[in-house]
């Protein structure tokens, strides 16, 4: 039996306090996101797509899915998401980044796309430091890992940036940009799935409407 080309969609989303304000909208969207997601697995069916999920804040990181068929990825509700406590960031990065690491050392036909989903900056971490992470990331990066950071309420592109993440999108909290918001990511997503089948480099994530005129012209 052929093995597929495992795709990791690994989705880190902030459960911070300061969520509260957007918080159906995040649920909304992040239920839009699951559909986009098992569309996606079905139209490339030579792709093994797979799914982890984990949501953080100071109370600690929950693991809702890890390196599940994405057939197992269920929509959240105010039951599941319940914004509250600070943002440990770094932590939340460092502990799923490296689950995922492990998981995957005897595998060698994989991509991994990483989605962090925030409204604000590291606050509250522990046993990560930025350097920590910005070290991790870019030595993922060589390894077939694609890193997307989507932020509100703070700098996007510096601390991006300062972690060595290059593909980052910035939303304001209201329910019509973070609706373009998760339409655009839902986008790349699915034009990053066709590059992979392409063989083409997948490192750039987000795209302008300019660039996905160009990609629909191939």
């Amino acid at each position: 039996m052929e093995t597929k080309h495992r795709v990791h969609n690994l989705i880190l989303l902030d459960e911070s306090g300061s969520m509260t304000s957007i918080k159906n909208t995040i649920i909304q969207g992040f239920n839009e996101l699951v559909q986009t997601v098992k569309g996606i697995a079905l139209q490339y069916p030579e792709q093994e797509h797979l799914i982890s999920f984990f949501t953080f804040n100071g109370l600690g990181i929950k693991t809702l899915h890890f390196c599940e068929p994405v057939e197992k990825l269920s929509e959240i509700d105010e039951r599941k998401y319940q914004p509250d406590a600070m943002t440990p960031l770094y932590d939340a990065m460092g502990f799923s980044f490296g689950k995922l690491r492990k998981e995957l050392e005897s595998i060698t036909d994989f991509n991994v796309l990483v989605t962090i989903l925030t409204d604000g900056e590291e606050n509250s971490s522990r046993e990560y430091s930025g350097e920590a992470i910005k070290r991790l990331v870019e030595e993922l990066s060589q390894q077939r890992w694609t890193f997307t950071y989507i932020g509100a309420d703070h700098d996007v592109e510096k601390f991006a940036v300062s972690i060595s993440i290059s593909n980052t999108m910035k939303f304001s909290k209201n329910e019509e940009d973070m609706k373009q918001m998760f339409a655009k990511e839902q986008s790349a997503r699915a034009i990053y799935s066709r590059k992979i089948r392409m063989k083409e480099e997948t490192s750039l994530f987000f795209y302008d409407e300019d660039d996905d005129k160009k990609d629909d012209k191939k």
